[in-house]
């Protein structure tokens, strides 16, 4: 062989490695959600955030496919059933039904879950510290908070005596939740009436209930369908003149009266970020569930007075946020 074609050769061979990682696929993850195509963009802007944090970016080096539920629930086993089949690389599971989901479509395949409740509880990892298995995520343990906002809207409304507390039966997790309210409004002197709701027609028949019984305030249950319907919820309670609180930020930045719970937005971020530490190699079952400690009192006093409702100085001074 002539010197010229060995030197040629060898330059060649040198660039064999760069151009095998060149033609490497872009790992695929799927992202089983409980809402419907287009609802709140913000939150998957704030999963995509987290992903560019630690160096991911969809259509660069990574690529995303979506599996909605359009919040009906019973669909989630057949969209993550789905997401396996595709042998897709992670799954992103986005709220407590998405979750369980998840898990009992695979046991190797690496889920990171974003939700609302106890994630030990769910049955979804064997504890926060070490989860185990295929499965870590992301948690605002907002369920347990429910007790503290139905202690908030005794305050603010010390003349109720009966309170509505809307669900979705088709949650998981909501026969828990009722049982921890029950223990707590006993202790304040208050009677809870139940409200169901899956659908948007039946959130306007909670209200429609609520006036019935001439309720002295609502409390919306933690629950993804909820999530998404913000501006409804504090539409129909402005224009009923029902005092409610909520957990997340969005429903009183929308009218609502009171929200107290950690930051939605934060769980997308965050779990984007373990996402991207799975894709680099860390295993799930070494990755600690997160919990969102930050919580948040929003009061929007433009309500508060259109509602008729003095809000106490002392509840005015803890609140993270005033909207006037």
């Amino acid at each position: 062989m002539k010197r010229r074609e060995f030197i040629t050769l060898l330059g060649g061979a040198a660039t064999w490695p760069m151009a095998a990682k060149a033609q490497q696929p872009m790992p695929v993850i799927g992202v089983l959600s409980t809402r419907a195509p287009g609802a709140d963009p913000h939150l998957l802007t704030a999963l995509h955030r987290g992903l560019k944090e630690i160096g991911f970016v969809d259509g660069q080096n990574l690529r995303i496919e979506y599996r909605f539920a359009a919040n009906q629930y019973d669909r989630l086993p057949t969209l993550a059933a789905d997401l396996v089949v595709r042998r897709v690389a992670l799954i992103v599971s986005m709220g407590t039904p998405a979750a369980p989901a998840a898990k009992a479509a695979t046991a190797t395949i690496p889920v990171v879950f974003g939700v609302g409740d106890d994630p030990v509880q769910l049955g979804l990892v064997e504890s926060l510290a070490l989860p185990g298995g295929n499965l870590t995520g992301v948690t605002t343990l907002s369920g347990e908070l429910g007790s503290k906002r139905l202690e908030l809207l005794r305050e603010l409304v010390p003349t109720a005596t009966l309170v509505g507390v809307l669900v979705n039966p088709t949650n998981v997790n909501a026969e828990a939740v009722l049982q921890d309210l029950q223990s707590a409004a006993r202790a304040l002197g208050l009677q809870i009436h139940l409200l169901r709701a899956s659908a948007e027609n039946e959130i306007e028949a909670a209200f429609a209930t609520l006036l019935e019984l001439r309720a002295g305030g609502l409390m919306v249950g933690t629950d993804p369908f909820f999530n998404s319907r913000s501006e409804q919820l504090a539409r129909l309670a402005f224009r009923h003149a029902v005092p409610t609180v909520f957990q997340f930020r969005e429903f009183a930045v929308a009218g609502g009266l009171m929200s107290y719970g950690g930051s939605i937005t934060e769980v997308y971020r965050l779990v984007g970020i373990y996402v991207g530490r799975i894709l680099k190699g860390a295993k799930p079952a070494d990755l600690p569930v997160q919990q969102v400690t930050k919580v948040e009192l929003l009061i929007n006093l433009k309500t508060a007075k259109t509602l008729g409702l003095e809000v106490p100085p002392s509840l005015l001074a803890r609140a993270d946020e005033v909207i006037e």
